[in-house]
C-alpha cells in the first residue's frame, strides 16, 4: 500500500512540512511514500503533478494524504494515477459521497441533524428554504465547510424566521467563501451539544466531539476533535452507529460525533478520509500502525 502526500511548495522533492509527522510515520510502519504537487494538479497540469510518481509494475493500492481536493479535481488525480497502474482506496464516486454532505445524508439522517442544500445560493432562496425551519435556530455551510470560527457574523443563526438575520449571515457567508464555496448551500438544524470551552482564538464555543476514523468498516481510532478544553471521561459506544458506518459508500472515511446537552450522541458529519486531518492529539505512528494491522488483516 502507498501513501501518496501533497509536496512543499518551496521545495517539490520534499513533503509538505504540515504532513511531515505523518510522512514519518507511513514510513516508519512499511508503507511506500510518495509525493505529488497539489499545486501543479490545481492548475490543470497533471504531468507536471504526478512527475515524481513512477509507473507500478504490478496493480498497486495507494492512500491519499493531503489537503482538500473538488470532485473534478480529485477525479483528475484518480484517473491519472490509474494510467500509472495506481488505484486510490477510494473511487471518485467515493469521494463525492464523504466530502459533500449532501451525497451521503440519507445514510445518517436518522442521526444527523435535519439539513436542507440548494445550489441555488441566491438571498431570496436562501430565506425561502430557512423558513422550513419554523423558529428554530439553525446554521449554514456549504457542501464541505463552515465559517464557524465567525460563529455570530457568518454561521450562527437564533431564528430562522428572521429574515432580516437570515440575509444578514447568508451574506457574509458568502462573501467569505467567496470563490471558495462548495457546490451550494446547506442549512442544518441547530443542536445545543455539550460545552467544552470557548476558542483560544475565534472565541466560537467548541462542543465535545469526537473523529472516528474508518478504514474497511474498522475503526482505526477515536479522537478528541478539538485540541482545546479537557475531555470528561466519556464513554462514546461507536456500535450505535454501525448500521450508518456499514451504510456508508467508502473505503476510508472519517465520521464526526458530538454529545448533546441531553447526552446522547449524533452524527455531525462525514469526511474523506484521505483528507479529513487528524487532530494534534492523535499519535501519528500508533494511527499508522493501527491502519496496517487493519491492511494485514483484510488481506
Amino acid at each position: 500500500m502507498k501513501i501518496i502526500f501533497c509536496d512543499s511548495v518551496m521545495d517539490n522533492k520534499l513533503v509538505e512540512p504540515d504532513y511531515q509527522s505523518e510522512f514519518d510515520a507511513a514510513k516508519e510502519n512499511g508503507f511506500e511514500t510518495e509525493i505529488f504537487s497539489y499545486e501543479a494538479l490545481e492548475e490543470g497540469s497533471l504531468s507536471n503533478a504526478l512527475k515524481y510518481i513512477k509507473s507500478s509494475e504490478d496493480k498497486a493500492m495507494a492512500i491519499y494524504r493531503g489537503w482538500m481536493m473538488p470532485p473534478n479535481m480529485y477525479k483528475q488525480f484518480y484517473d491519472g494515477l490509474l494510467r500509472k497502474n495506481i488505484q486510490l482506496i477510494n473511487s471518485p464516486e467515493a469521494y463525492r459521497h464523504c466530502h459533500h454532505l449532501p451525497e451521503s445524508y440519507e445514510k445518517i439522517k436518522d442521526k444527523t441533524p435535519k439539513s436542507i442544500w440548494t445550489t441555488d445560493i441566491s438571498i431570496a432562496n436562501i430565506i425561502n428554504l430557512s423558513s422550513k425551519f419554523g423558529d428554530k435556530p439553525i446554521i449554514i455551510k456549504d457542501y464541505v465547510k463552515s465559517e464557524k470560527h465567525k460563529w455570530n457574523e457568518a454561521c450562527f443563526i437564533p431564528k430562522a424566521s428572521d429574515k432580516d438575520c437570515v440575509e444578514r449571515i447568508a451574506t457574509k457567508f458568502l462573501e467569505l467563501r467567496g470563490k471558495h464555496l462548495n457546490e451550494g448551500i446547506v442549512l442544518r438544524a441547530f443542536v445545543d451539544l455539550k460545552f467544552l470551552t470557548n476558542h483560544s482564538k475565534s472565541n466560537m464555543p467548541l462542543t465535545t466531539e469526537f473523529r472516528a476514523v474508518v478504514f474497511n468498516k474498522n475503526i482505526i481510532g477515536i479522537f478528541n476533535y478539538w485540541d482545546e478544553g479537557v475531555y470528561a471521561s466519556e464513554n462514546l459506544d461507536i456500535n450505535i452507529f454501525r448500521d450508518n458506518i456499514n451504510a456508508i459508500n467508502s473505503n476510508f472515511f472519517t465520521i464526526d460525533i458530538a454529545k448533546k446537552k441531553d447526552d446522547d450522541w449524533i452524527i455531525m458529519e462525514l469526511g474523506d478520509g484521505q483528507v479529513a486531518g487528524l487532530p494534534d492529539n492523535v499519535n501519528r505512528i500508533s494511527f499508522y500502525s493501527k491502519l496496517r494491522q487493519i491492511i494485514n488483516k483484510n488481506k
